[in-house]
């Protein structure tokens, strides 16, 4: 996985089905992640101290994170920070362990820098996560970056029974991550996006925020949501006291791509960048500074990076285009950044 040999290595990826090599990617991480994590710091690295920041309750190494749902489990946790990430976000987990949708359910789409997944929250559930993260903590593994735990709701569970379900996890994890993120967004769990309306979504941050205790709670946002419901949603997460909005999840549109399998579920990736964009703005404009924002969706270079923050993310995530661009993606963005830093003195 070192990016030295990353067009070798993406070409035998490639040649696997997406949901294979991401499992097989997983299961040699987690089997042996600190020695891969010893080779990638070689030619990765932690951002350059300067790029660290204060963000929603939580000391970041670096603006650029990386986004739940490519580690649900949290099994290589000790791994990620190896390759430049200021902070991690594991996840989705739900409630009761599920084993998510039928397969082929993850679809790369090369020719436009785009994955198609419609996972439906595929997890062994926040007790396991919970159980993983207690023995890092209390083995002295825990990574020097923050570690945020995405919870959803599990597939079994009723829509309006869906507080109960995301106290549950909360309760779970809360004394263990460094944030918790609300993910109301996915587009893969029948009914989960209807619980971005202000009263399902009240009832669920109040009983995430129950048992967060001190630890930050944060809610994930569609792209698909008009500016006027992203608008009332960062009223309410003000309101509540939340620490901070991410915006964007998947889109079930697809516009953009020029190459589409025919495939429902999610889209990210290249194609999602234009529409994300303008959704953060939307977020960043009805915060007004109340509520920090973390920017996420089709993010794949430093430009992009530099204007997120410039127009007043605090950080941002990455996940489709680490698969694409390779594991030093975010060693390289916070290099760049911090040579902008330097050159340009133009990031907050």
């Amino acid at each position: 996985m070192l990016n030295l040999g990353w067009p070798l290595t993406r070409r035998v990826i490639f040649s696997m089905d997406a949901e294979t090599a991401h499992e097989r990617t997983l299961g040699l991480l987690s089997a042996a992640p600190g020695a891969l994590g010893g080779l990638a710091s070689l030619t990765m690295g932690k951002p350059a101290p300067s790029l660290a920041r204060d963000a929603f309750g939580v000391r970041l190494a670096g603006p650029v994170g990386l986004a739940a749902g490519l580690d649900k489990n949290g099994v290589a946790i000790p791994f990620w920070p190896t390759l430049g990430f200021g902070f991690v976000e594991v996840g989705t987990v739900t409630a009761h362990p599920q084993p998510g949708n039928p397969k082929p359910r993850m679809f790369r789409i090369p020719e436009d820098g785009a994955i198609i997944n419609r996972m439906g929250f595929n997890n062994g559930g926040s007790e396991a996560l919970a159980v993983r993260l207690r023995a890092l903590r209390e083995s002295g593994r825990w990574p020097t970056c923050p570690v945020g735990v995405n919870i959803g709701k599990s597939k079994i569970t009723p829509l309006d029974e869906a507080p109960e379900d995301y106290r549950i996890s909360a309760r779970r994890v809360a004394e263990l991550a460094d944030y918790l993120t609300v993910n109301v967004s996915s587009p893969n769990t029948p009914g989960l996006r209807e619980l971005q309306d202000r009263g399902p979504l009240e009832a669920i941050l109040t009983a995430v925020l129950a048992e967060a205790g001190d630890t930050p709670v944060l809610v994930k946002l569609a792209p698909d949501l008009e500016p006027e419901a992203i608008a009332e949603v960062v009223d309410l997460a003000v309101e509540l006291g939340l620490a901070g909005l991410i915006a964007t999840n998947t889109t079930i549109g697809r516009e953009g791509l020029t190459h589409d399998p025919g495939e429902s579920g999610g889209l990210s990736g290249r194609p999602l960048w234009p529409l994300a964009r303008q959704r953060i703005q939307v977020a960043l404009d009805a915060s007004a500074g109340r509520l920090p924002v973390v920017g996420v969706g089709g993010i794949h270079e430093a430009a992009q990076v530099a204007d997120l923050l410039r127009a007043g993310c605090v950080a941002v995530q990455l996940y489709s285009s680490l698969i694409f661009e390779g594991p030093g993606l975010p060693s390289r963005i916070h290099r760049e950044l911090a040579r902008r830093e330097i050159s340009g003195g133009d990031l907050p």
